[in-house]
This record gives structure tokens, C-alpha cells and sequence, in this order.
């Protein structure tokens, strides 16, 4: 069995995988709460920036924590075919909860439907990027820790889609961020604790690139990506006042419609 190390660079990069998954659940709060006041293409441009930051900023926590995995001896490297298809499955699965939050009139069902199928979805971009590990060995997996890191996944994008419609101002979404960042973190952790490698050398391993040269680089890009969509809501102004939208009130929600019920209370 080979001896396996998950920080190989100390604090480095777990710390830089769970900045980058704050900032990437920061611009996705921020642009649902826009979409849910707004109306047909501004809604979907809103909820596809959001999807893109959140399943990029997933995504990229991944991989960069992955940049301080190692198995003692050995080189790893990955298949660029099945990293790629990670990462769009990330930001698909992603794009399929928030869109069914932002366009559905029930509430409670959509987020029910959206999180567990989101959380399923970012449980497959995380062994569909373990997948494409390409070293001399086999990777196993204890089955009850893997079922436990799902059900983190699916926890923490149920509890990011109702941050989404709940979420009100800056200050509780500068809080609720680091939480999801914390919640993402776990569910990667608690799938890597899941891991175990019987080393093989007589195992191929062809068709991998380094991590350096391909998913670095790749990670470096959407990382960048989320940093400035970060920076644009931190110097953009909103629409009711002249502050930046970092600094300003974050998006309302709609006015809920009275039901008749409560009209009659009120009049009492």
C-alpha cells in the first residue's frame, strides 16, 4: 500500500483551495440575489454567472488541493480528457440547481430537487476527477466514507441553494460564504480520507500530463476568474445607490403576495 500524504506543501494549499471556494460561493450569493429580482435574458445571464463561479470556484478547490496530494514515490499525473469533462460537470450540475431555484414558483420542492441533484453532481466531479489520477498503483476507496462525503455534498449545495433565496445583505453574505467554503472543504477532505492506493509498477502510465503543466495553469485561469468577478461586485455600483455593490445593500426579494388569510388578520 502506498503512503499517502494530502498536504505535501503544509497549510499552502488547503488554505489557497479554501480562499478560492469562498470567493467562488461570494460572486454566486451575490449574482443569484440579482436573478431572483430580475426578468427574462438579465435572470438567465445572472444565474449562468453564477453557476460558472460557483462550479468553477468547486472545481478549482479541488484541483488546487490536489496540487498537495502526493504518494511517497511515486509521480502523479492526470488524464486531460477526464479532468476537463470534471470541470464542466461541475459548473452543469451546478447550473442545474440554481436554475431550477431561480425559475421554479415552489420554493421548498426546487430546493429540495436542486439540492440533491447538484450535491450528486459535485460528488461526481470529485471521483471523476480522482479518476483521472494516472499513477503506478489502483485506487480503493472505504465505501461508508465515500457515502458520507455524498451526503456533505449534498448538505452543503442544499444549504447554498437556500442561502440563495434566503440571503439578504452583504454582511450575511460575507458570512455565509466562508460557512460554504467550510462545507465544500469538508466534503473534498472526508473523499480523500476515503482513499487508499495499492501501488503497481507494472501498471501504465501513459497518457498523463503533469499537474504542473495542465491543471495549475487551468486552476491558476478559473481562479482568476472568480477573483475578478469578485473584484467587478466590489467596484460596480448597484442599482439603488451609488456605492459599490461589495459595500451597498445586496438585491431584495420579491414581495411575497398577501393571502387572503392574512389580509383578514390584518384588518382585525
Amino acid at each position: 500500500m502506498g503512503e499517502i500524504h494530502h498536504a505535501d506543501h503544509g497549510w499552502v494549499t488547503p488554505a489557497v483551495s479554501y480562499f478560492v471556494a469562498c470567493l467562488g460561493a461570494f460572486v454566486a450569493l451575490r449574482s443569484a440575489r440579482w436573478a431572483l429580482i430580475s426578468q427574462g435574458r438579465t435572470r438567465a445571464i445572472w444565474l449562468l454567472f453564477a453557476s460558472t463561479s460557483l462550479g468553477a470556484g468547486i472545481w478549482s478547490m479541488h484541483f488546487i488541493a490536489m496540487l498537495g496530494f502526493s504518494v511517497t514515490g511515486v509521480d502523479i499525473s492526470y488524464q486531460p480528457g477526464l479532468t476537463v469533462l470534471s470541470l464542466l460537470v461541475a459548473i452543469a450540475v451546478v447550473g442545474i440547481g440554481l436554475f431550477t431555484v431561480g425559475y421554479s414558483r415552489r420554493p421548498v420542492l426546487s430546493l429540495l430537487a436542486g439540492g440533491l441533484t447538484t450535491g450528486l453532481g459535485v460528488a461526481a466531479m470529485h471521483y471523476l476527477g480522482m479518476a483521472a489520477m494516472v499513477l503506478p498503483g489502483h485506487l480503493g476507496y472505504d465505501r461508508l466514507t465515500v457515502w458520507l462525503s455524498v451526503a456533505i455534498a449534498v448538505f452543503a449545495a442544499t444549504a447554498a441553494l437556500w442561502a440563495t433565496l434566503n440571503i439578504r445583505g452583504t454582511l450575511a453574505v460575507l458570512a455565509a460564504a466562508p460557512v460554504m467554503g467550510v462545507a465544500v472543504c469538508a466534503m473534498h477532505y472526508t473523499g480523500m480520507a476515503a482513499l487508499s492506493v495499492r501501488l503497481d509498477f507494472s501498471h501504465s502510465t501513459q497518457g498523463g500530463v503533469m499537474a504542473l503543466q495542465f491543471i495549475f495553469p487551468l486552476g491558476v485561469g478559473l481562479g482568476c476568474y472568480v477573483f475578478f468577478g469578485s473584484l467587478a461586485f466590489a467596484v460596480s455600483p448597484s442599482r439603488s445607490t451609488t456605492q459599490p455593490l461589495l459595500l451597498g445593500p445586496a438585491a431584495p426579494l420579491v414581495p411575497r403576495q398577501r393571502r387572503p388569510l392574512d389580509e383578514a388578520r390584518t384588518r382585525r
